[in-house]
């Protein structure tokens, strides 16, 4: 096969900057300690302050480096772990559940939605926002589509939105039998509202975790949960189990 244009072209030099750099962290840097002036920096890898800075926002975004108005540019700390895996299929919200319910709305969903879930377009569902916290850090925002079919029993007379009712949709979702649950992951750009929710600028890159709970053999719900990708990394452990976690060593899921 011949060389294709891609393989001719040269790694740019912040990239290469951004690796040096990373190697330091590791060696010559602790947790928290601030970082040299960008002048100091550029002088000691022998580089343009242009191409420092684009080294240094890209480790930013990889999560390795935190800047701080009125301090600087720190060691971000070891990432903790993130479980999104589970070797045993439970609704979201029963106990031991990390997740924090923060409203329930009835709306339309997306297209996408509705097709997994078998429902018309036009019909509202509920629609559960959580969010997931770590060590006081938001993590993820997720929202659950239930169909009134999966709650039929759900009360009337309460608010029609909101925590309470939030947990009410919970509650009535777990009187179905959980038959099996599926999850896909792919890579994705913040909405207005997510980025909002977990401290980042909309677009910034996310890892979206689709889940569909399957009840009465149908899609009873579907979870999409936006994680910060800055802060997380997949692994994938022998049982097959997912985890999303920090740096520093990673368990399996249990």
């Amino acid at each position: 096969m011949g060389t294709t244009q891609l393989e001719t072209v040269p790694e740019p030099k912040y990239w290469h900057l951004k690796t040096v750099l990373s190697e330091a962290l590791d060696s010559d840097f602790s947790v928290g300690e601030i970082l040299p002036n960008e002048r100091e920096l550029a002088a000691r890898f022998g580089v343009a302050r242009a191409t420092l800075r684009q080294a240094l926002e890209q480790l930013e975004l990889e999560g390795r480096l935190q800047r701080r108005r009125g301090v600087g540019t720190t060691v971000a700390p070891p990432r903790m772990g993130v479980d999104v895996g589970t070797s045993q299929h439970t609704w979201p919200g029963t106990p031991g559940d990390s997740w924090k319910p923060a409203d329930c709305t009835t709306a339309l969903a997306p297209a996408a939605v509705s097709r997994m879930l078998g429902t018309g377009l036009q019909e509202p569902l509920h629609t559960v926002r959580r969010i997931r916290v770590s060590h006081g850090q938001p993590v993820a925002a997720e929202l659950l589509y239930v169909p009134a079919a999966s709650v039929p029993e759900l009360p009337a007379i309460e608010a029609p939105s909101g925590p309470a009712r939030a947990r009410s949709v919970l509650r009535e979702l777990q009187r179905l039998g959980l038959e099996s649950q599926d999850r896909a992951v792919e890579l994705g750009s913040a909405r207005a509202d997510d980025a909002k929710e977990l401290d980042r600028l909309p677009g910034a890159p996310v890892l979206v975790v689709t889940t569909r709970y399957f009840a009465a053999g149908r899609t009873a719900a579907v979870s999409i949960a936006t994680y910060r990708a800055d802060t997380c990394r997949l692994t994938f452990g022998d049982s097959g189990d997912l985890e999303i976690s920090h740096h520093g060593p990673t368990a399996q899921a249990s």
